[in-house]
């Protein structure tokens, strides 16, 4: 009697264990995951992808926010673990900045939040993250950013009207590695760190662009040919300004991949070239498709236009036509747009699920002169080292740490 009293309290008290635990599951403040022991909730994540809604809604948000959080839980690690600390005021401050890109006071922009269900230590949370991280990577690589008055020429001298005009060229090579997968990133980014610690000239480069690379230059070595520097990414661009030819950039983040890029040369002859500020383009979605779809596509178009034509009948999603400013392309996008002239196309985007035509159909230069602040070329030269050293120091925080969910 005894014993089957006793096992019946046994299966009780599991009966009632596993219904706490299905209840902790789904309380808001519930373990989501766990980052080096310390718990982001259900309640964060929700918080997060409201806010991210609220500033632009991006693809893939819940992924967005997990990410984000998990960037902030480490940076925020590392600020306590140098003895970085943002007084209140700092914070106030931050807060007053961020809300002043939208022309809002502080409590103007927690109160529009708030209407989003936002609550406002969620973006004081976030703006603490990103001023304490930035207080550890001035401190960790301040030294090592600082900007010779050469450096601040070569980047006048490349980036003014006349050499615009002059049409500045670069030679670059390119590692692209797959990080489409959470297995893939974790391994693109040890990959990274190994490749930029043994690339020392263009043969290495070359040699290990054959090997790891993903993209169509892997057979070349990951040789690209001339491209004009006013047609590159700003990231990218930016990185070319503080590089000697055979020195490799810091990683470069693409959609879904991560890349590297040895310059090779450069040289301020050709073609007019004058800076776009804006560039607009198209992309003709295949699922499923090829190779051989896609050139089919191609040879039935001249110019952007003419794809309404071949996506007559289709869904609106088969055709993305967009114009936007150099700075606001995606990364991998301005890469393939930095090889086109008006009305070519690339392929270069497709995947095995879907074929991609991208065209350019036009950019829109900038054809101004002015006076140029050598201190605002300076502090963003600056700005452009630092942010490289930034994202190569989260992506080593990221590969040492314990991330799981609970």
């Amino acid at each position: 009697m005894i014993r089957r009293m006793g096992l019946a309290v046994a299966a009780a008290l599991a009966l009632m264990g596993a219904g706490m635990a299905a209840a902790q599951q789904g309380s808001p403040f519930a373990p989501r995951m766990i980052v080096n022991d310390r718990a982001i909730t259900n309640f964060e994540v929700e918080q997060r992808i409201r806010f991210l809604r609220l500033l632009g809604n991006p693809p893939q948000i819940e992924k967005v926010a997990m990410d984000g959080l998990i960037d902030d839980r480490l940076r925020m690690a590392e600020a306590r673990r140098l003895g970085i600390a943002m007084t209140p005021e700092q914070i106030q401050e931050g807060m007053a900045e961020f809300a002043s890109r939208a022309n809002l006071t502080t409590e103007q922009f927690v109160a529009a939040i708030g209407q989003g269900g936002v609550e406002a230590e969620t973006f004081r949370d976030f703006v603490e993250a990103g001023l304490a991280w930035r207080e550890v990577v001035r401190a960790r690589f301040g030294p090592r950013a600082q900007i010779t008055e050469a450096e601040i020429d070569r980047a006048l001298a490349i980036t003014s009207p006349r050499a615009a005009a002059a049409g500045a060229q670069v030679l670059l090579s390119e590692i692209v590695l797959r990080a489409d997968t959470p297995e893939f990133r974790a391994e693109a980014e040890r990959l990274v760190r190994e490749l930029r610690g043994s690339i020392r000239d263009e043969s290495t480069f070359a040699a290990a662009a054959r090997q790891h690379s993903v993209s169509r230059s892997r057979a070349e070595g990951g040789r690209m040919g001339w491209l004009p520097l006013t047609s590159l990414p700003p990231a990218l661009a930016g990185q070319v300004l503080t590089l000697r030819p055979g020195e490799v950039s810091e990683p470069i983040e693409l959609e879904n991949a991560i890349a590297l890029f040895q310059l090779r040369a450069l040289r301020e002859g050709g073609a007019a070239t004058p800076e776009a500020v804006s560039v607009e383009y198209a992309r003709f979605l295949i699922p499923g498709g090829s190779l051989a779809d896609a050139m089919r596509v191609s040879a039935r178009v001249d110019t952007c236009d003419d794809l309404y034509g071949v996506a007559k009948g289709l869904p609106e999603e088969r055709l993305l036509r967009e114009v936007l400013p150099v700075a606001q392309v995606p990364q991998n996008v301005a890469l393939e747009l930095a090889r086109l002239d008006e009305g070519e196309v690339s392929y270069g985007l497709s995947t095995p699920q879907m074929a991609v035509v991208l065209m350019l159909c036009a950019r829109t230069p900038d054809l101004g002169d002015g006076e140029v602040d050598r201190e605002a070329v300076r502090r963003q030269l600056v700005n452009q080292r630092l942010g490289g050293y930034a994202e190569s120091y989260l992506a080593e925080l990221k590969a040492d740490a314990i991330i799981r969910e609970p």
